[in-house]
């Protein structure tokens, strides 16, 4: 899968195109080794639809639980009517502009200082 989105907290427009394969750790490893690997991210979805929104309930390793709200529009049809529909939806759930995240989880990762494991002296 290719995803494309602007940084930015808030409603906003995503593009990705989905390749299906049978053979997806050999898929991964050809692409690995053919443009380098930027991050790994392990994630538990659960997805839900709330009329044309895709409500993405994410369990993601390391970093915690997070929501996204996909709203789905008509070929055609305005980015404003989208965030229109987002908008409404944050608010039935209580989601407010200040807890909104600008980075993808793979992003979120790598600002995570590593675990280096410490021993006592002995």
């Amino acid at each position: 899968m290719f995803y494309q989105r602007p940084d930015s907290a808030g409603p906003k427009e995503s593009f990705y195109v989905i390749s299906p394969t049978s053979s997806p750790d050999t898929l991964r490893q050809a692409l690995s080794l053919a443009y380098g690997e930027s991050g790994h991210v392990r994630k538990h979805r659960t997805l839900f639809l709330v009329g044309r929104t895709r409500v993405h309930l994410d369990k993601v390793e390391r970093l915690g639980n997070f929501l996204e709200l996909e709203v789905i529009l008509a070929e055609g049809e305005p980015i404003e009517a989208g965030v229109s529909v987002a908008h409404e939806l944050m608010e039935k759930l209580s989601v407010s502009p200040y807890q909104l995240v600008e980075e993808a989880y793979v992003d979120l990762l790598a600002q995570m200082p590593d675990k280096a494991i410490r021993r006592m002296p002995s």
